[in-house]
């Protein structure tokens, strides 16, 4: 890396985690023109910026490549390998089993300014906006998150909670 880095970067056992689950080269076609690694701490540096692909710093790989990879990752499935991947190894690393066997599912209401979309009222809180549903193994990893609407129960959210869970429930 010829470049200072950004809190964003990744350490080399940070990237050592994700490295097998990015997509190999191509034994035909062009060579890879980014490093992965500069691909990912640009995605990163963006995810944490909040700001447009254009916006990317020039010691950061072209933005169109960058965005480039991140599409392709976010379509075949990479981002969803990842993150599925590292809780499990951090299960394991706990000496626990990869799969989490229990869990536990909690919400919290986020009042919100008027806005288009889904929204209700929270009684018990007294709150309109939406509610953010939860489910975290004991180990407090996150598993799945849904949002609707702040009149939506805890109860009447938990099967979508468990659903979105998918490969961990």
């Amino acid at each position: 890396m010829s470049r200072l880095p950004y809190s964003t970067d990744l350490s080399d056992e940070q990237f050592a985690l994700i490295e097998p689950h990015l997509p190999p080269p191509k034994r035909l076609g062009r060579h890879r023109e980014v490093e992965l690694r500069e691909a990912v701490n640009a995605i990163f540096y963006i995810n944490r910026a909040g700001c447009a692909w254009e916006l990317l710093p020039h010691d950061f790989p072209h933005y169109k490549s960058v965005n480039r990879h991140f599409n392709a990752w976010r379509n075949d499935g990479t981002w969803d390998d990842i993150l599925n991947a590292l809780p499990e190894d951090v299960r394991e690393a706990e000496g626990r089993d990869r799969l989490p066997t229990a869990g536990s599912i909690d919400s919290q209401t986020a009042q919100m300014t008027p806005t288009p979309g889904e929204r209700g009222y929270d009684g018990g809180k007294r709150k309109t906006g939406r509610k953010r549903h939860i489910l975290v193994d004991t180990l407090g990893l996150l598993l799945a998150v849904v949002v609707t609407a702040a009149s939506v129960t805890d109860a009447a959210a938990a099967p979508r909670v468990i659903e979105a869970a998918g490969p961990w429930w």
